[in-house]
């Protein structure tokens, strides 16, 4: 069988390649030129992770190829990110970018060179059901790694060309591998949280990138009384706290951002909780949505909890979610993403808090 793994440069899409090496598989590795996840040197014949991913490549014998995708990243991923910020959304880069992306375009680039699957370093996991014949995404078997909440968007036959060879590992039998077989990555940093903000902080990013930002407006208090200026809409994202810049006998938070009146509103800690959202772009991994209403558990954040929920139909591609308990920080431009165990059913952009 012949496999393309995706290779970042890091521990984990590193191992994933020597566990398939291992297996005896016939593998090759595929790097992302990205444009600014580069750093210095943006042709990237410089950058650690085209550097690093060749090394790895160089030491378990395997061709290894960089893929150049600026343009398309930057039009794709970029692009969309900035649009949403501006409309006073917080999107989810990740989310987008492994469905275009890593299983669109680069899928396609290992396919053009012969590859029957693309492995990934994802800690997730991918299983046929053998009653019906459906693909799986699962968790991984890491609780506080598990990536099954970005690939949501996955369809049935994505997961019938992809594998995931650490989703049953924990990140420090990854590590003890990768020592184990003197990866040079092995003790690699993680990855910082957005791959093209340096720091994670979107907001200089956003002003170095967008030429024509949403001006500044009024911040509000839940009555709609005006407590201060914002900079700029863009600038802010539900269950903030710092950078108000308020007087107030409590901590504020802010609470909703209203594209319309160019506002950012602020409240107390327990105005951010709600226990019902709209959502739609949905993607259920089975191909077809479940009979409704369905119980399950679902996030509304990467890092945020699970909790129980009911999803209701609104119509051809928007559910209604009701929590059974209320959540903090509902965002709009987050994913929500349902769960039935540790199966993921599927999930959708949040477009609103509903109240």
């Amino acid at each position: 069988m012949k496999v393309a793994v995706a290779m970042s440069g890091g521990v984990d899409s590193s191992v994933a390649a020597a566990l398939l090496k291992q297996e005896g598989h016939e593998v090759f590795g595929l790097t992302m030129l990205l444009g600014t996840v580069l750093g210095e040197g943006q042709d990237g014949t410089d950058s650690d992770t085209v550097e690093d991913a060749r090394k790895v490549a160089s030491i378990l014998e395997i061709p290894h190829y960089v893929i150049d995708l600026r343009d398309y990243f930057t039009r794709t991923i970029i692009d969309d990110f900035c649009r949403e910020y501006t409309m006073g959304n917080t999107p989810n880069p990740c989310v987008m970018c492994n469905r275009y992306v890593k299983f669109g375009v680069l899928w396609e680039e290992a396919r053009g060179k012969g590859a029957d699957f693309l492995a990934t370093g994802h800690y997730a996991r991918a299983e046929q059901d053998a009653t019906t014949g459906i693909y799986l995404l699962k968790k991984g078997k890491d609780p506080q790694k598990d990536q099954s909440y970005f690939l949501y968007r996955l369809k049935q036959e994505h997961l019938a060309r992809t594998l995931f060879p650490i989703g049953n590992l924990t990140k420090e039998n990854v590590r003890r591998i990768a020592a184990e077989l003197k990866l040079p990555v092995a003790d690699r940093p993680e990855s910082q949280e957005i791959c093209f903000i340096r720091g994670d902080d979107y907001t200089d990013f956003l002003k170095d990138y967008v030429s024509i930002l949403p001006p500044a407006g009024p911040i509000l208090d839940v009555k709609g009384n005006v407590l201060g200026q914002h900079e700029s809409i863009a600038f802010y994202t539900i269950g903030q706290r710092k950078g108000l810049r308020i007087a107030a006998d409590e901590p504020l938070y802010v609470t909703a951002i209203e594209p319309a009146k160019n506002a950012v509103v602020v409240g107390t800690k327990a105005q951010t909780y709600t226990n019902e959202l709209a959502a739609d772009s949905l993607n259920w991994i089975s191909g077809s949505a479940p009979e409704y209403p369905v119980k399950v558990t679902a996030k509304v954040r990467y890092r945020h909890p699970e909790a129980e929920a009911v999803v209701s139909a609104r119509d051809n591609n928007t559910v209604y979610v009701k929590f059974a308990e209320p959540q903090m920080a509902v965002t709009p431009g987050q994913s929500v993403v349902f769960y039935d165990g540790d199966t993921v059913i599927g999930g959708g952009t949040i477009i609103r808090q509903e109240r």
